[in-house]
C-alpha cells in the first residue's frame, strides 16, 4: 500500500499513490486516485475543487500585475513620479516572482507543497496591505517587490502540483485548463481595476487585493491537500537544490523550452507594460476603452488556449502547436512594429489593437506547450524545473519592462521592437536547443544531477 499519510480534517487528500504514478489518469480524477472518495463522482468533484484551486494561484499575478495598470497613469501624478518610476513598480514586482521561485520551488520539494504556500500567501496580504498606504514611489516599489517574493509561491506551487498529478498529453490538457480559468483574470482584473478608481483612488486597488489574497488563502487551507508524499521529497539543503538546478540547466533541451517560454512571456510583458499608455497617452483612450481592449485580447489568449487543450494536444505534436505560435508572435511583432514606426503612415488605435490581439492570442500556444514540454522531462524535480521555469520568465519580463518606456510615452516603437527582439529570440531557442525535428523518445529525461 503506497505511504500516503492522514489527511488534514476538512482538506482533500490529493496525493497520487505510487502504484500508478506511471499509467495516465483520467482528466480531472488525478487528485482523487486512491484518496477513499470511492466513486467517479466524488473522484470528479475533488478534482474539479483542486482545479479551481491551482486556477486561483495561478490567476493571483494576473490580479495583482492587471487590476493595476489603469492606475498607472494617475500613480505617476499622485506620487509625483515619471512613468518610467512608476513602471519600476511593475519591473519589481516581477523580479520578485522570479527571485522567489528560485526559493520556493527546492522548499516545495523538501518540505511539501502545502507548507510553503501557506506562509507565501501570509506574508503577499502583508505586503499588499502595505502597498495601499505607500507615501512614495520609492515603498510603494519596495513593497511590489516583496508582494512579488511572496506571491511566487503560488506560481510554482500550482506547476508542481499540476506534475505531481498528471503526465504527458493529460498534463498539457491541464495547463490549458489552468489558462481558461487564470485567464478570466486579466480579462476581468482592468475592469474591476477601472471601476475601482471610479470611486477611489488607486490605493483601493490595493486594499481589493489584500481582500483576494485573505480569500485565496482560506481556501487553499481548507481544499488544497498535500500532493508531494514524505518518500518523494528531497532530503538535501542548498547544495542539493543548486546541484538538481544545474543538472536540469544542463540538459539542452528543458534548457530550450524554458528559454523559448522565457522570452514569449518577455514580449506578453512588454505589451502589459507599455499597453496603458499606448493606449490612453498616445491614443486618447479611457481607462474604460483600455481595460475593454486588455479584456478582448485576454479573451484571445483564453480562447486559443482552449483550441489548444481541446482539439490539439493528442492530434498535433506540442512541438508543432508552439513553432505555430512562436511564429505568429513574430509575424504579430513585427506587424506592430512597422505600424507605430509610421511606414504604413498615421494609423490609428484599430490597426494597432488588431496587432495586439493577434500576438495575445498566439500565447496561447506559445504557454501551455513549453512547459508542459519541459515539466515532462523533470518528473524527480518538479518544483525545482517550475521555479526555473519561471524564474527565467519573471526576470527576462523584469528586463523587458523598464525598455518599453525608454523613449517617454510620447511612442509606441520601443514596445514594438522589445515584442520582435524577444520573439526572434524565442524562435532562435526553440529551433537551436530543442531541435524539434528531431524525434526524442518520450521517456528520455534529464538525469538528476
Amino acid at each position: 500500500m503506497p505511504e500516503s499519510g492522514p489527511s488534514t480534517p476538512g482538506h482533500i487528500p490529493t496525493e497520487r499513490p505510487k502504484a500508478t504514478e506511471q499509467a495516465p489518469e483520467t482528466p480531472g480524477t488525478g487528485t482523487a486516485s486512491g484518496t477513499g472518495t470511492g466513486t467517479p463522482a466524488a473522484a470528479r468533484r475533488a478534482g474539479l475543487l483542486v482545479t479551481l484551486v491551482l486556477g486561483g494561484l495561478t490567476a493571483l499575478p494576473p490580479l495583482s500585475m492587471d487590476m493595476y495598470l489603469p492606475a498607472l497613469p494617475e500613480v505617476t501624478q499622485a506620487l509625483h513620479a515619471p512613468a518610467a518610476t512608476v513602471q519600476l513598480t511593475l519591473t519589481a514586482c516581477l523580479a520578485g516572482m522570479a527571485l522567489g521561485q528560485l526559493v520556493v520551488g527546492p522548499m516545495s520539494d523538501r518540505w511539501g507543497r502545502r507548507r510553503p504556500l501557506l506562509i507565501g500567501m501570509l506574508v503577499y496580504i502583508a505586503a499588499t496591505a502595505v502597498c495601499a498606504l505607500a507615501p512614495s514611489p520609492e515603498l510603494l516599489i519596495a513593497f511590489r517587490l516583496l508582494q512579488g517574493l511572496a506571491g511566487a509561491a503560488g506560481i510554482v506551487i500550482a506547476r508542481a502540483v499540476v506534475r505531481d498529478l498528471y503526465d504527458g498529453v493529460e498534463m498539457a490538457r491541464f495547463f490549458s485548463t489552468l489558462m481558461l480559468i487564470s485567464g478570466v483574470a486579466p480579462i476581468i482584473a482592468p475592469l474591476i481595476g477601472a471601476q475601482i478608481l471610479r470611486v477611489t483612488d488607486w490605493r483601493g486597488v490595493f486594499h481589493a487585493l489584500t481582500v483576494v489574497g485573505v480569500l485565496l488563502t482560506l481556501v487553499v487551507w481548507k481544499w488544497l491537500g498535500e500532493t508531494l508524499p514524505p518518500a518523494r521529497r528531497h532530503g538535501g539543503g542548498v547544495g542539493e537544490a543548486l546541484r538538481t538546478m544545474r543538472g536540469l540547466l544542463a540538459d539542452r533541451v528543458f534548457s530550450g523550452y524554458m528559454l523559448a517560454g522565457g522570452l514569449a512571456f518577455a514580449a506578453l510583458f512588454a505589451y502589459i507594460s507599455a499597453s496603458p499608455f499606448v493606449v490612453q497617452e498616445i491614443y486618447g483612450a479611457s481607462p474604460q476603452t483600455f481595460s475593454l481592449l486588455f479584456g478582448i485580447n485576454s479573451v484571445g489568449l483564453v480562447a486559443v488556449g482552449q483550441i489548444n487543450g481541446k482539439l490539439l494536444v493528442g492530434r498535433v505534436s506540442m512541438d508543432k502547436a508552439l513553432g505555430f505560435g512562436l511564429a505568429v508572435i513574430t509575424v504579430a511583432s513585427a506587424a506592430l512594429l512597422l505600424m507605430t514606426s509610421g511606414v504604413f503612415g498615421e494609423v490609428g488605435l484599430v490597426p494597432v489593437a488588431a496587432g495586439l490581439f493577434v500576438l495575445m492570442s498566439a500565447m496561447g500556444l506559445a504557454m501551455p506547450n513549453t512547459n508542459a514540454q519541459a515539466l515532462m522531462r523533470t518528473p524527480h524535480a518538479a518544483g525545482s524545473a517550475s521555479a526555473l521555469l519561471g524564474t527565467s520568465s519573471f526576470l527576462i519580463g523584469a528586463v523587458a519592462s523598464p525598455l518599453v518606456g525608454i523613449a517617454g510615452e510620447a511612442t509606441a516603437v520601443p514596445m514594438a521592437v522589445v515584442q520582435l527582439a524577444c520573439a526572434l529570440g524565442a524562435v532562435a531557442c526553440f529551433l537551436g536547443l530543442c531541435r524539434p525535428w528531431r524525434q526524442r523518445r518520450p521517456d528520455r529525461q534529464p538525469r538528476p544531477a
